[in-house]
């Protein structure tokens, strides 16, 4: 889980070009509400996913599964593998 965590905050921070230094960008802030990521990086961010971890993200697990968080995020794709 703790690999996942990294590699998505990683990923995250570098594609959405948030600095090392902001200290509100942590695995429990809600990307989308403190505007990290809006509509069209999620789409990107679903892809990565779907790609870097041999899952598929259904409409469904959208709507089940609370995806706002690098945190809630890694706890999906450990459930999902």
């Amino acid at each position: 889980m703790a690999d996942i965590l990294q590699e998505l905050e990683a990923h995250i921070r570098a594609r959405y070009e948030i600095d090392e230094d902001d200290d509100e960008f942590t695995p429990d802030v809600h990307l989308f509400d403190y505007g990290y990521i809006d509509s069209i990086g999620a789409t990107a961010l679903i892809a990565h996913i779907e790609k870097t971890y041999g899952i598929q993200v259904t409409n469904q697990d959208l709507m089940l599964y609370p995806l706002n968080t690098v945190r809630e995020i890694a706890d999906f794709i450990q459930k999902k593998r």
